[in-house]
């Protein structure tokens, strides 16, 4: 049974997502602020996080960092701020996705179960575990980057995304595939998450991510990865 830990000080909501969240059988625990949160994601280990950013006593940023030092589960953000300063903040601290408030119940549960499939290790096909660049190596298998003999940590949205591109090198992934695969959706609006996300791993793997070498975007349709 999938565990969800809800981090939110608004007690109406809390109490509507786990209602929700149980009515639908996930295990359903609740923070109201950031040291609660921590200390029962380390004591319960839930498979995905839903998190406020505007807690009582931190930042949710500061929550997404402590989180990150350690583990991998998929954070998804909800909060009422839509400056898109914040939402990058909150993506490059580590967060997996990012849904603002108010917003339905419906796209809330398609977005958390398309964050635990991206945890679910997807078989590779034979001769696709190993990449190899001028700037960086990547270990399919062991979910490992090495980049300047460090190594680099990207968070399960970033590597379902990069693992569908390098295993497909030179081929062109349309936007539509890569939302569906990824995130579940298929609407045009959501192209924003695939630029926000392809400007993170830009940032992590690319030496000019201004002037990407591997990771490529062909205007309008799609990427595709260039080794």
């Amino acid at each position: 049974m999938t565990r969800v830990l809800v981090v939110e000080d608004d007690p109406q909501l809390v109490r509507a997502l786990v209602i929700n969240m149980q009515a639908r059988r996930y295990e359903v625990d609740a923070a109201p602020d950031g040291a609660t949160a921590l200390r029962l994601a380390a004591a319960r280990q839930p498979d995905v996080v839903l998190l406020d950013l505007g807690l009582p006593d931190m930042d949710g940023v500061a929550v997404i960092k402590g989180l990150r030092g350690w583990t991998r589960v998929p954070v998804l953000v909800l909060s009422a701020r839509q400056a898109s300063d914040e939402k990058v903040a909150a993506l490059d601290a580590g967060a997996d996705d990012y849904v603002t408030k108010p917003f339905s119940m419906d796209e809330l549960m398609a977005r958390l179960r398309a964050a635990v499939r991206r945890t679910e290790d997807v078989p590779l096909t034979p001769g696709t575990t190993w990449v190899e660049t001028d700037d960086f190596s990547i270990d399919l298998l062991a979910k490992r980057i090495v980049r300047d003999g460090r190594d680099v940590r990207l968070t399960p949205t970033e590597w379902h995304l990069l693992e569908i591109l390098v295993t497909n090198p030179g081929r062109l992934i349309t936007q539509k595939y890569l939302l569906q695969e990824v995130w579940g959706v298929s609407q045009s609006s959501k192209t924003n998450y695939l630029r926000v996300y392809m400007a993170q791993l830009r940032r992590k793997l690319e030496s000019d991510p201004s002037h990407p070498r591997y990771l490529i975007t062909e205007p309008g349709m799609g990427y595709r990865f260039e080794g």
